[in-house]
């Protein structure tokens, strides 16, 4: 250890001697944050210019018609502005913004709409502030950095610094999306996608059920029918002609069987007229495996999120009947905290996964479309528990029926 740090040691004396490498006081970012100060002052000029002169004058006008017009294109003219001054922050400051999602103009129908929507939208507002308040700083950098370029410039990185901090502040305040509000925006378009993907899905199922199922069979008692008034008209035996009946009251049966099943399918009478405890244990007893429902409800939710229970509960019992292996499950359904809070649970052999097909991706998405919840606990060996939470939203109307559910 002695010999090591020795001075008779020409290593370790030349590792003592060496000095650090060299670097420019004066680097990339460095200049990149002066050419940024330089550049406020044309920037906050043009800017305070454009916003004093066509927001107030757009403004004015709007005692005519014409002014509200004016008024909208100017803040979107703002809304460009910002554009180009978070790309200037982003190349000069490296301050990563994202850019705020664009006005849903084509999907707002109707002119006055559009304007509405144009006028109230809170990015151009918040960028014509940012303009309004930059000019006074925009002169002030200007002119210290360009004095300092000459007569501080041994400090003038340590001043750079500390003002580009100023503007990067400035920027994430004001042109900045709203984190929350832009989530909010982007999840709603997503859930909306999501429902018109699930109601054409449903749609599409329906009309096959229909044509494959009791279309067909009511095709085929027509055709049995009209040959059994054939044999009739020809005098053929009775015994024929009732056989050609019987085969056809089968049908009808049949078909019948099928559309009470397909409406059970799209919204339970027991659902409507009894609640979310009866359809469940309804579900239930269908079930191939012993379930114990409990439902602990103190008054019934709207219609849709009371649809929504059931459609999940009796997708996940028909999981466990094909899928599971399953000796015994159960259903708990309860209200808590303004949310409905929905448990299934199997001793099944376990496995399942959201990515594991369409069902159990499809309930998730159902679920996410009204800011609900699916989770699911599914160790290989099991068992399984899924827990679905639901917003609780009471009903409209008095009789226990929503007033825009099914009649």
């Amino acid at each position: 250890m002695t010999a090591r740090n020795s001075p008779a040691d020409p290593v370790a004396a030349g590792a003592e001697d060496r000095l650090p490498p060299a670097r420019l006081a004066y680097d990339l970012p460095t200049w990149k944050e002066i050419t940024h100060l330089l550049a406020n002052l044309p920037v906050s000029l043009f800017g305070f210019v454009y916003v004093v002169s066509v927001l107030p004058t757009s403004a004015a006008l709007t005692l005519n018609v014409i002014g509200f017009p004016l008024l909208a294109a100017g803040l979107m003219g703002t809304r460009q502005l910002g554009r180009l001054e978070r790309a200037r922050a982003r190349a000069l400051l490296g301050v990563r913004i994202e850019e705020p999602s664009p006005l849903p103009l084509l999907r707002t129908k109707g002119l006055p709409n559009r304007l509405w929507t144009a006028l109230k939208d809170p990015v151009g507002w918040r960028t014509a502030l940012y303009h309004f308040m930059r000019l006074p700083w925009g002169v002030f950098t200007f002119v210290v950095t360009l004095v300092s370029l000459f007569v501080l410039w041994p400090v003038l990185p340590f001043l750079a610094r500390g003002m580009t901090n100023v503007d990067r502040a400035m920027v994430r305040a004001l042109l900045s999306p709203s984190d929350e509000l832009e989530r909010r925006i982007a999840e709603l378009e997503s859930d909306r996608g999501v429902v018109v993907d699930t109601a054409a899905a449903d749609l599409r199922r329906i009309e096959r059920d229909l044509h494959d199922g009791a279309q067909a069979r009511l095709v085929n008692l027509a055709m049995g029918l009209g040959l059994a008034k054939e044999k009739l008209l020809e005098g053929q035996a009775d015994e024929l002609v009732a056989a050609m009946v019987e085969e056809a009251h089968g049908e009808v049966k049949l078909a019948l069987q099928e559309l009470r099943n397909l409406a059970r399918g799209i919204h339970p009478a027991v659902l409507t007229d009894r609640g979310l405890d009866a359809a469940l244990s309804s579900v239930a007893s269908r079930c191939t495996v012993p379930v114990k429902v409990t439902a602990d409800l103190d008054a019934r939710p709207a219609a849709a999120i009371e649809g929504i229970a059931y459609f999940t509960v009796s997708e996940l019992l028909q999981n466990v009947s094909k899928h599971s292996g399953a000796r015994s499950a159960s259903v708990d359904v309860w209200r808590t905290e303004g949310r409905l809070l929905i448990q299934v649970w199997d001793d099944g052999r376990g496995g399942a996964r959201l990515d594991g097909g369409t069902g159990m991706r499809g309930l998730a998405e159902r679920l996410d479309a009204v800011d609900g919840l699916f989770v699911v606990d599914s160790p290989q060996g099991g068992p399984t528990t899924v827990t679905a939470e639901l917003p609780w939203r009471d009903r409209t109307d008095g009789r226990g029926a929503d007033a825009s559910g099914p009649r």
